[in-house]
């Protein structure tokens, strides 16, 4: 799976580079993104807008990627996706289950008020 990769203070942005996010990239898929959680810097923010198209196997891995994420105390955020990935998430019944925003930015704003809920919470403890 082709990703460009952009590190930030707080996050990793990854811009997944392909057209078409399809089953036979789910493996490969985690192998991407997985080992981020292995970081000190957790946090991912993902840019599909050069992805035109996903399948349900695809779909539902980025759900299943998201989850452990927010298991590991790390943010996950998805942004720029387009309108037909988007609409086939929302056919499906996927789009609610998964942290979108329309921006990069306001990935950026989600990561930053998730960490700040982390730290309460830890906080708190």
């Amino acid at each position: 799976m082709q990703v460009k990769t952009d590190t930030k203070e707080k996050f990793h942005v990854i811009t997944v580079a392909e057209p078409n996010l399809s089953a036979t990239m789910t493996d490969k898929m985690e192998e991407c993104l997985l080992p981020y959680l292995q970081n000190d810097v957790k946090n991912l923010v993902v840019s599909l807008k050069e992805t035109t198209d996903i399948d349900m196997a695809a779909a539902e891995k980025l759900v299943q990627i998201q989850h452990k994420f927010y298991e590991g105390n790390a943010s996950f955020v998805i942004c720029e996706v387009q309108k037909n990935v988007e609409d086939f998430l929302d056919k499906a019944d996927l789009l609610e289950m998964m942290n979108i925003t329309p921006t990069e930015s306001e990935a950026w704003d989600i990561v930053q008020m998730e960490e700040i809920e982390r730290e309460f919470m830890a906080g708190d403890e």
